[in-house]
């Protein structure tokens, strides 16, 4: 017999517990305890490889120099309030101060004071009923996932043979989705990422910016000084030169070596491609860093954690990603005549008239229903005549 209770979560809500009334272990209506959670490397490995993982996922350092420059990036965008308050059609600056000093103005629940200043995100109200603040412009932090990969999941949105896929465990996203930062193969696990932000997801990726990865690999054999350099020069790929960034030991000992590297592009089957080269084949593989963001050592295979957004701030601050970037760059109204236009003829520079191109941010049929096939044919017969 068994009798349910009812316990009390941290969230608010309530699960059942059941609870045997007898004490014999095994005995009927007995739950069994939970199995320990499944480390990432064994207590025997990291004994003979000396690895270990990171506590957080950002170091503190990083998070308070991204901080430091979060605060200078509000106080350029910061208000002083009795102007958001007049901006706001309530009433003229001098009115707002007599109301701020009279105490009915709070900021973010705080009594109000003359001369503070205000962000686009702090809640403002008058008599305790929030302002309606003019052209309030509130971008959000973009959402980050840091994921744990096990091996045998493929980082896919379909993949025909029916494989476990990485979306599958990820939480739903309203209005968007969620775009993996890189890709990792079918036999390779640990840290990835996931993004609803397409420009972060870009810049992360983009070779340009050279966002460093480091992995713990497990080779059969041992990495001789000659290879070891061979790796750090560059080794030719099917796909084009590679090397690594740097490559130290981190201990094993027989047959099985461990070694930390550090690669700062990220092709398909890069890292194993690259030891199979020296003769090394990969028999264990481990993404643990990408750029700042490490990969907790709390984090059980198959889970995720979801960053916070002052945390994400921080970092994007020291990446230096900002909404500038979000935004495609504005064409001046200046024209610009290029060399190549330029005909020399005689003492005068004369332009050679363009024929009517598409303009690659349009589409085709917008193209020809402003008659840009039409124009361009007529043109080069015109052009055609007068050779002749």
């Amino acid at each position: 017999m068994t009798e349910k209770k009812m316990k009390k979560t941290q969230k608010g809500g309530f699960v059942s517990k059941r609870t045997s009334k007898t004490d014999r272990t095994g005995s009927e209506g007995e739950y069994p305890k939970r199995r320990k959670v499944e480390v990432i490397i064994s207590e025997q490995e990291v004994d003979e490889s000396g690895l270990k993982l990171s506590a957080q996922t950002l170091s503190s350092e990083v998070i308070e120099r991204g901080r430091k420059i979060q605060k200078k990036i509000q106080t350029s965008l910061s208000e002083k309030l009795h102007k958001v308050l007049a901006d706001a059609g309530i009433g003229s600056r001098r009115d707002m101060e007599e109301l701020i000093l009279s105490g009915r103005v709070s900021v973010n629940g705080v009594p109000a004071y003359v001369g503070q200043r205000v962000l686009p995100t702090d809640i403002v109200k008058i008599n305790g009923r929030p302002v309606k603040r003019a052209n309030k412009d509130v971008n959000k932090p973009p959402r980050v996932l840091v994921y744990h990969k096990p091996t045998g999941e493929i980082v896919s949105m379909d993949d025909p043979e029916g494989r476990p896929r990485v979306f599958d465990r990820l939480p739903r996203i309203r209005g968007g989705r969620w775009i993996a930062v890189g890709r990792l193969d079918f036999n390779t696990e640990g840290l990835l990422l996931f993004t609803n932000n397409g420009a972060l997801a870009n810049r992360l990726m983009h070779p340009r910016y050279e966002m460093e990865r480091e992995y713990a690999v497990r080779v059969q054999g041992q990495l001789t000084d000659e290879k070891k350099e061979k790796l750090l020069q560059g080794v030719e790929l099917s796909d084009g030169l590679a090397k690594f960034d740097g490559i130290e030991e981190a201990g094993g000992t027989g047959f099985n070596r461990w070694y930390k590297v550090l690669i700062k592009e990220g092709r398909n089957r890069e890292v194993r491609r690259m030891f199979e080269s020296v003769e090394l084949p990969v028999s264990r593989l481990i993404r643990v860093r990408y750029g700042e963001i490490h990969l907790p050592q709390n984090l059980v295979r198959g889970k995720f954690i979801e960053m916070e957004a002052e945390i994400v701030e921080a970092w994007l601050n020291t990446i230096g990603f900002n909404e500038a970037e979000k935004v495609p760059e504005t064409k001046t109204s200046r024209k610009t005549v290029s060399p190549r236009s330029k005909v020399q003829k005689g003492e005068g520079t004369k332009v050679a008239r363009s024929s009517k191109r598409p303009n690659p941010l349009t589409s085709t049929v917008h193209y020809i229903a402003n008659g840009g096939f039409s124009e361009g044919k007529r043109k080069s017969r015109v052009n055609a005549r007068s050779r002749n």
